[in-house]
């Protein structure tokens, strides 16, 4: 089903953005999706569902908390969940603020898996086993999951139920600084869990990897004169390359130009004013039509915005072993 998380220590690079636009571009392509909000802000359930829907999933208990509401009531094992149809070869794990409520359960059970007991790795394994519940149910071939930017339990489940994870990043300096706190806390979880791991004598509980590859990253929304990002952001776009080798990946040694950095999976700029509009109309930024605003110039960027993400979308689709028509 191909896991994929993107994350950064550092929140508003326009990473929930960035997902939503790939997860349409996969359906558009033929590739059955499956879009993952395991944010408690679940901003990704908005971009996608009216607020109508939204209030009557929540109500009628159809969202990634209800799934695990039974783990934090001990009566029982993570629930089948509800699959959001969102559009032909896309569906919605959908978002609940009621989530953050699961944090607790999980910074407590991550201390008892270090005993082996059977009933910790169930909670750890939460977010890995409805996921590949839901993926499943819809025969996804790819789960592009969306969470938010902090370094707490409920993220640790959330990427250790992803095999690879791609890094937003915004020209800055707190970005930079993200990957650097990031980098360590990837390496400690992978040696915690394959620790924990060992001491779990029952292989009736299916468990994450705890992967957690890094592929690559994605530089975002930057601003763009004659074709080259403006001398504003030149310093710190030249930084990210050698930043993310050895904060995330660990790696010394010689360091590419940001241009030809084979680990910059893609350069999204601005897009005009494409992103209110998309908003609008519920609908991502390539497919907006002369009917929803986009007249003239608006056109032009649209055109480029498909090229971008579809050439993002191949990118990943190679690394992860899913073509992409």
């Amino acid at each position: 089903m191909n896991p994929l998380a993107f994350f950064n220590n550092k929140g508003g690079v326009g990473k929930t953005s960035l997902v939503s636009h790939l997860a349409w571009m996969f359906a558009d392509r033929g590739v059955p999706t499956l879009a993952a909000d395991l944010d408690p802000q679940s901003n990704l359930t908005s971009f996608f569902v009216t607020d109508q829907r939204v209030k009557a999933l929540w109500d009628a208990h159809q969202t990634v908390y209800a799934a695990v509401r039974p783990l934090m009531d001990r009566s029982g094992d993570v629930a089948s969940p509800h699959v959001e149809p969102v559009a032909p070869n896309l569906h919605l794990l959908v978002g609940d603020l009621g989530l953050s409520r699961f944090e607790d359960l999980l910074a407590e059970n991550w201390a008892k898996c270090l005993t082996g007991e059977v009933g910790a790795f169930r909670v750890m394994s939460a977010f890995h086993r409805l996921i590949a519940d839901a993926a499943d149910q819809v025969g996804a071939q790819i789960v592009l999951i969306d969470m938010g930017p902090n370094l707490g339990p409920l993220n640790r489940a959330a990427l250790l139920a992803s095999d690879h994870i791609v890094l937003p990043i915004a020209p800055d300096l707190f970005s930079l600084q993200g990957m650097e706190n990031l980098g360590p806390t990837l390496r400690d979880w992978r040696q915690g869990w394959d620790k924990r791991v060992a001491e779990l004598k029952d292989a009736s509980v299916p468990l994450p990897k705890g992967q957690m590859q890094p592929i690559g990253y994605v530089l975002m929304s930057f601003g763009v004169r004659d074709s080259r990002p403006v001398k504003a952001y030149d310093d710190w776009i030249a930084q990210i390359p050698r930043v993310y080798r050895e904060a995330v990946l660990d790696q010394r040694g010689a360091v590419p130009s940001p241009d030809a950095d084979p680990l910059r999976m893609a350069a999204l700029k601005h897009y005009r004013s494409l992103m209110p509009l998309a908003m609008t109309a519920r609908k991502p930024m390539f497919q907006l039509q002369q009917a929803d605003g986009a007249r003239g110039a608006h056109l032009d960027a649209v055109r480029a915005c498909y090229q971008d993400f579809l050439n993002l979308a191949r990118r990943i689709g190679d690394a992860l072993g899913v073509p992409v028509p």
